[in-house]
């Protein structure tokens, strides 16, 4: 496989780490998971948006960074395969939807500075997913934050995501996760691995799961 930096996401619920985990295994390869758990906003912040956006998107801000940076500074994105289950640019866009316009314009001079020294993915593989799929992972997972998570508010990040994607021309696999069951359904498992072993163009490939 020529990908050696391969990007997952997708809205909140999609399936990101869990097939994250199944492809770093799969290729034997260096996981990065984003680790969410350790803002101490993240809670306040489903309790308050208004009050807590701007912290919560600062502490994420910092953290990828920290992470991302630690990847080029060990050389690991150009040894074998990295996969991670988050864009960096994944930052900017759930900041647009959850600040300020002001807000917005200050974390977005911060957000540039960083990005300008991060290495971007090869690839980036997009679950998408209809909201109320999206709802049901979220019951499964049972995080206890999430459960009041609005339709709405699932339904914008969508679109944010789909339109940055669609702007930007990333080389993405598209998958329409509608029915995706990575962990037990081996066919839907092996479509992912064989649109990355093939020779991909840049834009968006499109991806139907059986």
């Amino acid at each position: 496989m020529k990908h050696h930096y391969i990007a997952i996401e997708g809205n909140i619920g999609a399936g990101k780490t869990t097939l994250s985990q199944l492809l770093s295994q799969h290729y034997n390869a260096k996981l990065v998971l984003e680790e969410f758990a350790e803002n101490p906003f993240l809670t306040k912040f489903y309790e308050n948006p208004k009050q807590y956006a701007f912290p919560l998107e600062l502490f994420f801000l910092a953290e990828r960074f920290k992470q991302q940076q630690e990847l080029i500074k060990n050389n690991d994105l150009f040894q074998d395969i990295t996969i991670s289950d988050y864009l960096f640019t994944k930052c900017l866009l759930f900041a647009k939807v959850n600040l300020q316009e002001e807000e917005f314009r200050l974390y977005q001079k911060m957000f540039d500075v960083f990005f300008q020294q991060l290495t971007p993915p090869d690839i980036l593989i997009y679950l998408h997913a209809p909201v109320n799929k999206l709802q049901s992972n979220i019951k499964k997972r049972n995080r206890k934050f999430e459960q009041t998570i609005p339709d709405e508010y699932l339904f914008k990040i969508q679109e944010t995501y789909t339109s940055y994607i669609k702007q930007h021309q990333i080389k993405t696999i598209f998958i329409d996760a509608s029915n995706a069951d990575f962990l037990y359904n081996e066919a839907h498992f092996k479509v992912i691995t064989d649109a990355l072993e093939k020779e991909i163009e840049e834009g968006q490939h499109y991806y139907s799961l059986p």
